[in-house]
């Protein structure tokens, strides 16, 4: 579906990608982990050329999107995109900023879309909140109502750019168990900090200092015993850590 070759990102004299080369399969719900800095973002908004390459090339199911020919616009409708800033309307309800794009671009009748939107909302917990406006919600509700936003566009391919970073550990469990029900044979793309909640991804890519490091599922990089497993004992002290800071009079 998506083909990754020699792909650089340069800022400046600074180097953010250096050469990946990944193949995304049809219906992979794939991970990319790494330090801070790694180039996480920057590779996801590659993909559909919200960041320009300096070098490489990206294909889309046959499409070389990397060709100044082509007409991005039409590769991004098939594409959703959940940012960590979560870009809602302030003078719309929780509803409308939902409905807005599918009804404007003609995709969804209004009737439609508003029983979708209150599907999602159940979806992602937050059906109570379908009349209030963003600034009467949560950081994390925000963020759940923008994967909701992104849901309603059904697209071939879902793209959480750092977009669960708000939510607690518990919510982003319940959201990812959600996508993995409900976007069967559809490709899906997140960034994610929390290893205990992504181990079921179908492949993770662990990017450092803008190289793909690793690659696999969680139980071949727990083996391999490399950056993975280093930030999985990490995370895991520092759990254990807090728990017992909790427990103290």
């Amino acid at each position: 579906m998506i083909d990754v070759k020699n792909l650089y990102k340069s800022f400046g004299d600074h180097l953010v990608l250096d050469n990946i080369s990944e193949h995304i399969f049809p219906g992979e719900k794939v991970v990319i982990i790494g330090p801070s800095g790694s180039g996480k973002s920057t590779f996801l908004r590659c993909l559909n050329l919200l960041e320009t390459p300096t070098g490489g090339s990206i294909t889309f199911q046959g499409t070389e999107i990397t060709d100044p020919k082509v007409k991005i616009d039409q590769i991004r409708q098939q594409m959703g995109m959940v940012f960590q800033h979560f870009n809602l309307f302030p003078n719309m309800t929780i509803q409308k900023n939902i409905t807005l794009a599918p009804v404007r671009t003609g995709l969804m009748k209004q009737e439609e879309a508003d029983q979708t939107a209150k599907a999602l909302l159940h979806r992602v917990g937050l059906e109570d909140k379908a009349e209030a406006y963003p600034n009467q919600l949560s950081g994390g509700q925000k963020q759940r109502i923008a994967i909701a936003r992104a849901l309603l566009k059904d697209a071939p391919i879902l793209i959480l750019d750092d977009a669960l970073s708000a939510v607690d550990t518990d919510t982003e469990e319940q959201i990812l168990h959600n996508l993995h029900e409900n976007r069967a044979g559809k490709t899906t793309l997140i960034i994610a900090h929390r290893i205990a909640t992504i181990q079921n991804a179908d492949r993770i890519l662990v990017l450092d200092d803008g190289r793909a490091a690793e690659y696999g599922t969680h139980e071949e990089l727990m083996a391999r015993g490399g950056i993975y497993r280093s930030m999985y004992e990490k995370q895991q002290l520092e759990k254990q850590l807090n728990e017992e800071g909790g427990g103290q009079e």
